[in-house]
Formats: C-alpha cells, sequence, structure tokens
C-alpha cells in the first residue's frame, strides 16, 4: 500500500512545483498588482488598522534585543546609505519641527533635566 500524502506535504510540493515553474520576476508582478489593487480598495485607516496590528503582533513575539538588534542593522544600514549633507538635512527638518511643536517652557524643562544628568 502507497504511503497518503498529506494534505501541507501536498500544497508544498505543489507550492515547489510553481516557484520551479515561475521565476522570481513572476512573483514580483503578482505582488506588484496584488499591492496596487490593495491599495485603490482600501484607505489611510486600513493601513494604520494593519500596521498596528503588525506591530502588536511583533512586540508580542519579541523582546528588547531583537529591537535593539534591528535598530543596529537599520543604523549601521542608514550610515552606509547616507552622507553627512543627509543627518544634517534630517537633524535641520527634526530640529525645525520640534521647534514648531513646543513652547519656551517645554525647553527649560528638558534643560532643567539635562543639566542634572
Amino acid at each position: 500500500m502507497a504511503n497518503k500524502m498529506t494534505r501541507e506535504e501536498a500544497g508544498q510540493k505543489g507550492g515547489q512545483a510553481n516557484s520551479e515553474k515561475h521565476g522570481k520576476e513572476f512573483y514580483q508582478e503578482i505582488g506588484s498588482k496584488g499591492g496596487e489593487a490593495t491599495s485603490k480598495n482600501h484607505d489611510k485607516d486600513f493601513y494604520q488598522e494593519i500596521g498596528e496590528k503588525g506591530g502588536q503582533a511583533t512586540a508580542d513575539n519579541h523582546d528588547k534585543e531583537f529591537y535593539q538588534e534591528i535598530g543596529e542593522k537599520g543604523g549601521e544600514a542608514t550610515a552606509d546609505n547616507h552622507d553627512k549633507e543627509f543627518y544634517q538635512e534630517i537633524g535641520q527638518k527634526g530640529g525645525e519641527a520640534t521647534a514648531d511643536n513646543h513652547d519656551k517652557k517645554f525647553y527649560q524643562e528638558i534643560g532643567s533635566k539635562g543639566g542634572k544628568n
């Protein structure tokens, strides 16, 4: 009697066959089409909601070391891809945004806290 294949094994076998039949470009193309269709059918709130759910799921499944590791990798990649002027520009934009959103009292408070360290 022949061994019966489980549903999972059959799915894996079919997936492997399709992967061999179609190349990377095929999957990139259908992924791109799916992304375009999704963006036409959903608004900003949809993306905020799924982003929040994904972020929460990630937070539930990972510890502090995970975030430290991916943060370090991201920082290294950014540093490898950008020059001094990039950092000057984003620093200036951040400073301007902070100044626009805070008053003199805010700066007095953080200055006071900074002076205590």
